[in-house]
C-alpha cells in the first residue's frame, strides 16, 4: 500500500517533536501512558480573566508567556475565527500556510501553530480540544481549520452585491484598533469550532459546527501572545451564507467565552519561549567590509 508521508519532517528530537508530558501537565491532562497529567487543573492553574464574546463581534485580549488560553462555547455552537500576534511586535503574527505543511490542515491537541518569517516558531500549542473525538465525519469533515479564511464584506459584496460590516474580517479589524493595529495586521485565521474539508472537486466546503455548550478549545502561550477572536456571523454555519439557499442564520449565532489561567511555576520548571529562527536572514548576501 502506497502512503504518502508528511513533506516536513524533523530529525529525531529536532522543533517538530513536542514534549507531550509537558503539556499534559501544564493542562492537567492524563498522560499519554494512563497516569494522571499533573496539577495543571484546577489546583494548577488560577483563573485571571474571563470575559464573553457577543454574537457578530470581536475583542482583542493578552495572553502572558506559560499562561493557558480557553475557548469555550457558552452556550450552543459557534465558529470562532482566531488571530494572534507577537504581542510585543505585531510582525510576528500567525502564519497559516506554514502550519499547515508542519503540523496539520486542522489542528488538535499538541499541534503548534507557528509564527511568520523571519520568526518561524511556535507561538503556541494545543493543549486540550473537546471535538478530537468529533474525528472525520462521513465527508470528511473535520474540526478547527487552517484550510481556509475569514469571511469578508469585500467577497460579500463581490457575491451578492451588499454591504454588511460585521464579517469576521471587519470585527477583528474593529477588535485590534485598540492596540494600534489596522486591517493590514488582520490575516488569515484559525477557524475554531468550524467543521470543514475539500470535497471531490478539491472545494472547499463547510458544514455545521459540531461544538455542545461547554466544548472548549485550549492552548498554552509560549510567548506573550495578542490574540483577538470574531464570533462569526454566521453563527454555527447550518444556514449557507452564500448561493441559491442563503439565508439570515441570526437564530444559529451564540456567543463564545474567554478564560485565561495563570500557570503554578512549579509546573513550567524546565520551560522556556522558542527563540527565533537560528538563520542569519542573509539570503545569499555578502556583507561589506571597511577594511
Amino acid at each position: 500500500m502506497v502512503t504518502n508521508e508528511a513533506a516536513y519532517q524533523a530529525t529525531k528530537g529536532g522543533p517538530l517533536d513536542v514534549d507531550k508530558a509537558f503539556y499534559d501537565r501544564v493542562s492537567g491532562r492524563p498522560g499519554n501512558d494512563g497516569s494522571s497529567g499533573g496539577s495543571g487543573g484546577p489546583g494548577g492553574r488560577r483563573l485571571v480573566e474571563s470575559f464573553t464574546i457577543p454574537i457578530r463581534s470581536g475583542r482583542a485580549w493578552e495572553v502572558p508567556a506559560g499562561h493557558l488560553c480557553r475557548i469555550v462555547t457558552v452556550d450552543g455552537p459557534q465558529v470562532g475565527d482566531f488571530n494572534v500576534w507577537n504581542r510585543h511586535d505585531p510582525r510576528e503574527r500567525l502564519w497559516a500556510s506554514r502550519t499547515r505543511q508542519l503540523q496539520r490542515a486542522h489542528v488538535s491537541t499538541y499541534d503548534r501553530l507557528w509564527s511568520t518569517l523571519p520568526f518561524l516558531r511556535p507561538l503556541l500549542t494545543v493543549t486540550g480540544d473537546t471535538l478530537a473525538d468529533h474525528g472525520t465525519d462521513d465527508t470528511g469533515g473535520r474540526a478547527h481549520d487552517l484550510l481556509g479564511t475569514r469571511c469578508d464584506p469585500y467577497v460579500n459584496r463581490m457575491l451578492t452585491g451588499e454591504d454588511f460590516d460585521f464579517h469576521c474580517h471587519s470585527n477583528l479589524v474593529r477588535a485590534v484598533l485598540p492596540y494600534g493595529l489596522t486591517e493590514f495586521d488582520v490575516h488569515d485565521v484559525l477557524n475554531v469550532f468550524q467543521c470543514t474539508g475539500l470535497n471531490e472537486d478539491d472545494q472547499y466546503f463547510m458544514k455545521a459546527c459540531p461544538a455542545r455548550p461547554g466544548d472548549h478549545f485550549e492552548f498554552f502561550a509560549e510567548l506573550d501572545l495578542l490574540c483577538a477572536l470574531s464570533t462569526c456571523p454566521g453563527g454555527d454555519l447550518s444556514v449557507p451564507l452564500w448561493g441559491p439557499d442563503a439565508g439570515d442564520p441570526l437564530e444559529v449565532c451564540h456567543p463564545i467565552g474567554i478564560e485565561v489561567y495563570e500557570v503554578d511555576d512549579a509546573l513550567l520548571e524546565g520551560w522556556a519561549s522558542p527563540q527565533p529562527a537560528a538563520y542569519r536572514n542573509l539570503h545569499g548576501v555578502t556583507l561589506p567590509s571597511w577594511t
